[in-house]
């Protein structure tokens, strides 16, 4: 039997033993992904390091305890700056590769590694906010800092439930979902807006918010109206449209 120390503390180990298999029997926690003990440990996700004296210069050096050969009087630690500095640097470079692995995330947190915020999706590109300001004309979104990261939130009260956001979203962050008769639009977790649907007084379809139109109404006063408004999706509008052009083609003959 040989004794190694880890974090100060002697432990019993079997010759050929590594420096993780003696934590693991004595319920040291060393984060690992890659170990499994019916493999030959490779090294792989690179989060089980330990910092250890360097043989020649005595300095702290990390090094991966799966592979590392537990020996007589060898002491190695499980925290520390060198030890939060490699797993941090492993954690990071895991998750470039699976950012939305909710394990990693969980394991960076538990042994105090800053995973970094959430990817969520958005790429900043703003155009969500700059159509909705500058084309549709509510303002309902903006961005706002969060932690050091700049989000798109929106803004209480002023979104109409035309979509447009969600439409022009180039990584499809903002949902819309019309459920029954009401339109829910979202991005993450935060609600945009929520709003019954108004019926095609044409087909009966679920088309559009009352917010909506009432937009269009108001963003039209300064044309003169020749006939009755209607409330028609854009499959009847069209349809109607095009009857009427007929009709009026027909007449002129």
């Amino acid at each position: 039997m040989i004794k190694t120390f880890i974090d100060d503390k002697p432990f019993d180990a079997e010759d050929g033993m590594t420096v993780l298999e003696v934590a693991r029997a004595n319920d040291v926690s060393i984060p690992t992904l890659c170990f499994h003990p019916a493999l030959k440990p490779s090294g792989s996700c690179r989060l089980c390091a330990v910092e250890v004296a360097g043989r020649a210069s005595g300095r702290p050096t990390a090094m991966l305890s799966c592979v590392l050969k537990a020996r007589d009087g060898l002491a190695v630690r499980t925290s520390g700056e060198t030890v939060a500095r490699a797993r941090s640097k492993a954690f990071r470079n895991l998750l470039t590769m699976a950012p939305q692995s909710e394990r990693i995330i969980e394991l960076a947190r538990v042994h105090g590694i800053d995973p970094g915020p959430p990817p969520d999706g958005c790429v900043r590109c703003r155009l969500c906010i700059r159509v909705c300001k500058e084309i549709v004309g509510p303002e309902a979104l903006r961005m706002e800092k969060r932690d050091g990261m700049s989000y798109v939130v929106p803004i209480e009260g002023k979104c109409i439930g035309c979509g447009t956001c969600a439409n022009i979203c180039p990584t499809q962050v903002i949902h819309i979902e019309d459920k029954e008769n009401v339109r829910t639009i979202s991005i993450r977790d935060d609600i945009i807006g929520r709003h019954p649907l108004e019926r095609c007084e044409g087909c009966g379809k679920l088309y559009a918010t009352p917010k909506f139109l009432a937009h269009i109404e108001e963003r039209t006063t300064a044309h003169p109206h020749t006939k009755t408004a209607h409330h028609y999706c854009p499959t009847c509008a069209k349809l109607f449209s095009d009857r009427i052009q007929s009709v009026r083609d027909h007449t002129r003959k």
